[in-house]
């Protein structure tokens, strides 16, 4: 019975999460829509989500494409099979890698950092001094967040899609001995419309899912210091979990057979 108990506590706990967040999302999406807006917070979130995470997204971007490349080559030569290097290189970046490096490099770096935001204004009563001046601590700092994540990130996406190929274009000329024309030529003939849709609308719902979660963990933190490294943590957690489990949701709505 405590084995069973203890089954039922979690179940309970994590189903009760999912409806908090599930709460929190449709009041996010309330606000999206009605008046009054902050420009001047929109246009700071989007210029941190997206100007200032282009550096390390490209970073990781570029690497990986390089590495896909070096591992790519060294297993179809086993096979025969080196010439699928482009094809399989530009289809990994789009399909999966691209999306979700750059959805975990955003967890990382943006879920973070809203998060520790927002639990230090909830901490110092600066989010109470908001609701003194009549200013809803949500619409403030949660609406343009997200919407600013959600816009952002599937450009980050694209770009982080581009520079990994040619990470892998680099490797595979540079090293690999192949043609630079015939290279790009494979590429391009090998991907469809419909894969870098889906690149696009994982990179929209990673975003949203990852400030999503800063802005409720930073809400919900507790009280002190502890309060606002547990939350910061905990939305990282969150944030990354759910953008691996949307990937898998996605990738079966778009390429389920």
């Amino acid at each position: 019975m405590r084995l069973l108990a203890g089954i039922g506590a979690v179940t309970l706990g994590l189903l009760g999460a999912i409806g908090r967040v599930a709460m929190f999302l449709g009041a996010t999406l309330t606000h999206l829509v009605r008046p009054p807006f902050y420009p001047r917070e929109f246009a700071l979130a989007l210029l941190n989500i997206g100007w200032l995470s282009l550096p390390v997204v490209g970073l990781t971007a570029i690497f990986t494409g390089g590495a896909l490349a070096l591992q790519i080559y060294a297993g179809g030569a086993r096979f025969n099979a080196e010439a699928v290097v482009p094809q399989i290189v530009a289809i990994g970046m789009v399909r999966e890698l691209g999306p979700v490096l750059v959805g975990l490099m955003i967890a990382a770096r943006v879920t973070s950092s809203i998060a520790a935001e927002i639990a230090t204004m909830k901490v110092t009563e600066q989010i109470d001094a908001l609701v003194t001046l009549s200013t809803h601590p949500m619409k403030y700092l949660t609406v343009p967040r997200v919407l600013a994540a959600t816009l952002a990130v599937p450009l980050l996406v694209g770009v982080g899609d581009i520079i990994g190929i040619f990470g892998g274009y680099a490797v595979a000329t540079g090293t690999l001995g192949f043609n630079a024309a015939a290279y790009i030529q494979n590429t391009v003939d090998f991907l469809e419309l419909r894969d870098v849709v889906s690149s696009l609308v994982k990179g929209a719902v990673f975003g949203c899912l990852a400030a999503l979660m800063g802005c409720y963990f930073g809400m919900n933190s507790g009280r002190g210091a502890q309060g606002v490294g547990r939350a910061t943590k905990g939305s990282v957690e969150a944030a990354a979990v759910l953008i691996l489990a949307a990937n898998f949701v996605l990738t079966g709505v778009f390429f389920s057979v």
